[in-house]
């Protein structure tokens, strides 16, 4: 007996939940030869505006977690990547990428987000230092997350791209606001079932599918947010952040297409050093 393919219907996350756009409004995730793969929400500037609200929520909570733990967690997610590698690389397929190339891709993300774990409970030793002084003080420096991040993730490399942007950000207490690949969601929404999966605290991570042009201004513009990876910006849009950034002085990064790909400088760019004094004896 013949039967119809129950299709997906890929959703916003956000808050640690799946809903849907608040305007309605969906556009077709394409494969390599224009069919349909499914059908995606398109998030608006309300979307938007939840997802930095549930992210400043959960900020405290998660930088207030040990390295340890958040190391623990992502290593979790992790985990649950490697468990569910053939729905990536099916998905990868579907959008161009050979066989071989989409299992490299989700090797590289799995590794990728491991090689992050391990620098939770490390980077702070790192960057942090006690500073020589003149006088009766210890002089310590240490390193604290910046706070909410917008993170425009790149439309190739849909998958490893986004891992590569999203864990240097999260891993130091940092929560974020995500723009995923426009031509290629999928992979970025079926990241965030791995991520529901994984331990990871609601809020800690939203990622919103839809058109970057119409969401990149509201999150430049956006007064709670501290700090946006450009990374997967056109020319333009990087432009249009940096204008935004002037209205709360926003720390922009826009990384090198040529610099590492894992880096703890990449951690370090959205944390603050802070410093404090404290008199020796007491």
């Amino acid at each position: 007996m013949s039967r119809v393919e129950v299709k997906k219907t890929y959703k916003l996350y956000i808050g640690g939940q799946f809903p849907r756009s608040e305007s309605g409004r969906a556009y077709p995730a394409l494969g390599e030869d224009g069919t349909v793969l499914a059908r995606v929400a398109q998030a608006s500037r309300k979307d938007l505006r939840e997802a930095v609200r549930v992210a400043r929520s959960a900020q405290v909570g998660w930088a207030g977690r040990t390295g340890y733990n958040r190391g623990q967690i992502l290593y979790r997610i992790a985990e649950t990547l490697e468990d569910r590698d053939g729905a990536f690389v099916e998905q990868l397929m579907a959008t161009g990428s050979t066989k071989r190339r989409a299992t490299e891709e989700v090797a590289r993300a799995i590794d990728r987000m491991v090689w992050y774990a391990g620098w939770a409970d490390k980077f702070a030793q790192v960057f942090g230092n006690l500073n020589p002084v003149a006088g009766p003080f210890f002089n310590i420096s240490a390193p604290e997350p910046t706070g909410v991040v917008g993170v425009i993730a790149p439309d190739d490399d849909a998958l490893d791209g986004l891992v590569a942007r999203l864990a240097p950000v999260i891993v130091s207490g940092n929560t974020a606001v995500v723009l995923a690949s426009e031509s290629k969601p999928m992979p970025a929404i079926t990241f965030t079932e791995v991520l529901d999966t994984s331990d990871l605290p609601g809020g800690v991570v939203n990622v919103l599918t839809g058109r970057k042009d119409e969401l990149i201004p509201w999150l430049a513009d956006h007064m709670d947010v501290n700090a946006v990876d450009a990374g997967g910006a056109t020319p333009d849009q990087v432009r249009r952040v940096q204008e935004g950034a002037v209205h709360n002085v926003k720390r922009v990064v826009v990384p090198s297409a040529n610099g590492p790909a894992q880096s703890p400088y990449r951690i370090a760019a959205f944390t603050e050093i802070k410093t404090v004094w404290h008199p020796k004896g007491l």
